[in-house]
């Protein structure tokens, strides 16, 4: 009975490790299910429980996570005991800050309101001996986050009427702290800042639009600003807004401003620019010139068209008054006058100039022409009557006639009318004192066909007839006399 027991477990003893190698061996031959996937690998639990035990211990190059309980370490250690309410150096030396900035976008100006935009990457760098550290890291790159952990300048910039801070996806603030305790603060923001616009030379004018930024409450003795080399990038292959502007350079000064906080170290930049001059000449000059010239087309109309001519130069008037106000109209409320309202002004004058020749002409030409004929005898013994002029007086001025006018001893002092004929056959043709002014007489021949040389005892005879022929000359040649001078001292200024 105990042969037959002993027997069994020693069978059983063999069946056993048979069944339980057997599967082992099946998993080793059969393709493995993880072959076509990608991802990491199963692995035995022995291998797993050594690679957590060997992990800490790793060292190289490539042992990163090695290296993060030591950079948590070595950041916590400094900002331990660190107080960020306290500049670096307080109550031993003042801090200096180096200014360093990057100019992404410039423009647009705007002349209304005097103001610029400016798209800046503003760097500052600084040494704070409380943020020294000894370890393998040159330095630690902080996220804006860490920023109110840290002191950190409050510079503002003093002509700044809005800023903004980017803060997509994240707030644009970087720190890099070095082992030395070399701070690097940067952060990007959009200023609109004011310019102040000196218009008078507009629009042959150029402008300075300052950037002045100083410490908020560190006075001189405290915070130092210096700039690092004048390092300034101008990125102009960035799509700049400047539009009616060229840019033409920077320069930059340092000055010491009082105040009754005390005296504040301040940098400002300034960025040059000049105007186009394109947009305002197609807008300005060249509608202004063109309606000046429009005008004088009325010394070609025959001065028995008076609604042509009236209307010619009314429009003109009409013309330059819109052109003078459509100037003004995206254009500071200054106190003075521009070139271009100079310009404007000059033109419309010219304009109504012209439309005064003809009302000139028209009234002499009427005035002096038209025989008086007075509609109702005061006197019974007033008498009036035309006698036609000799056959050789008749022979030489065909239009003349002769008037005569006998009056009693009661009529006023009036002298009598002048006519046309006597004006002719008076020697000189200088007419006898008649109802116009005396002095006129002296300088103006009224007929139509006026004898003698221009120049007569000294005096300068003017044709009122022929005054379209005069202004046709003078009104072109004084205005391109005008245009000269005007650019010869606008583009030398």
């Amino acid at each position: 009975m105990l042969t037959k027991v002993l027997l069994i477990l020693l069978g059983l003893s063999i069946i056993l490790p048979s069944r339980s190698e057997g599967p082992h061996v099946e998993s080793e031959n059969r393709p493995s299910v993880y072959d076509d996937v990608y991802g990491p690998q199963p692995q035995a639990a022995e291998e797993k429980l050594l690679s957590k035990e060997t992990k800490p211990t790793l060292s190289g190059p490539h042992s990163t996570l090695g290296k993060l309980p030591t950079a948590t370490h070595i950041l916590n250690s400094i900002l331990n005991n660190y107080d960020h309410k306290l500049r670096p150096g307080i109550g031993e030396k003042p801090t200096v800050v180096t200014v360093e900035l990057s100019v992404n976008t410039l423009g647009p100006i705007s002349i209304l309101d005097m103001e610029y935009t400016i798209d800046i990457t503003f760097c500052q760098t600084w040494y704070d001996e409380r943020l020294r550290y000894n370890g393998s890291f040159e330095s630690f790159v902080l996220n804006g986050n860490m920023v109110s952990q840290l002191w950190i300048p409050d510079t503002f910039f003093r002509n700044s009427k809005r800023t903004q801070e980017h803060v997509i996806t994240m707030p644009n603030q970087m720190v890099r702290i070095h082992k030395d305790g070399k701070v690097l603060y940067t952060i990007r923001m959009t200023i609109d800042a004011g310019c102040l616009l000196h218009m008078l030379k507009f629009p042959m004018d150029s402008h300075s639009c300052p950037l002045s930024f100083s410490s908020f409450s560190y006075p001189e003795s405290e915070m130092i600003y210096k700039w690092e080399d004048f390092k300034l990038e101008i990125n102009e292959k960035n799509s700049w807004k400047l539009f009616q502007f060229d840019f033409t350079g920077v320069t930059n000064i340092t000055e010491t401003i009082s105040t009754p906080t005390g005296d504040f170290m301040v940098m400002t930049l300034f960025f040059n620019v000049s105007r186009r001059f394109g947009f305002i000449a197609f807008q300005n000059y060249v509608p202004s010139s063109v309606t000046t010239m429009l005008s004088w087309v009325s010394f070609w109309i025959k001065k028995d068209s008076a609604p042509a001519r009236t209307s010619l130069g009314i429009t003109s008037v009409l013309t330059m008054t819109t052109l003078g106000t459509f100037s003004r109209k995206n254009f500071p409320r200054v106190s003075y006058i521009t070139a271009l309202d100079f310009y404007i002004a000059i033109c419309f004058v010219f304009c109504f100039c012209a439309l005064m020749e003809f009302a000139v002409l028209n009234f002499l030409t009427y005035n002096w022409t038209k025989p008086r004929a007075s509609p109702k005898l005061r006197h019974p013994d007033i008498r009036a009557r035309a006698l036609m002029p000799p056959r050789a007086s008749a022979h030489q001025h065909p239009d003349a006639f002769v008037c005569q006018i006998e009056d009693s001893d009661e009529s006023d002092g009036e002298e009598g009318p002048s006519c046309p004929a006597q004006q002719s056959l008076s020697p000189g043709g200088i007419q006898n004192p008649g109802g116009c002014c005396k002095w006129c007489k002296k300088y103006v021949c009224v007929v139509p066909r006026c004898e003698g040389s221009i120049w007569q005892q000294g005096r300068l005879f003017i044709h009122i007839y022929r005054l379209d022929n005069y202004s046709r000359v003078v009104f072109p040649v004084t205005f391109f006399f005008f245009n000269v001078l005007y650019w010869l001292v606008c583009l030398n200024l």
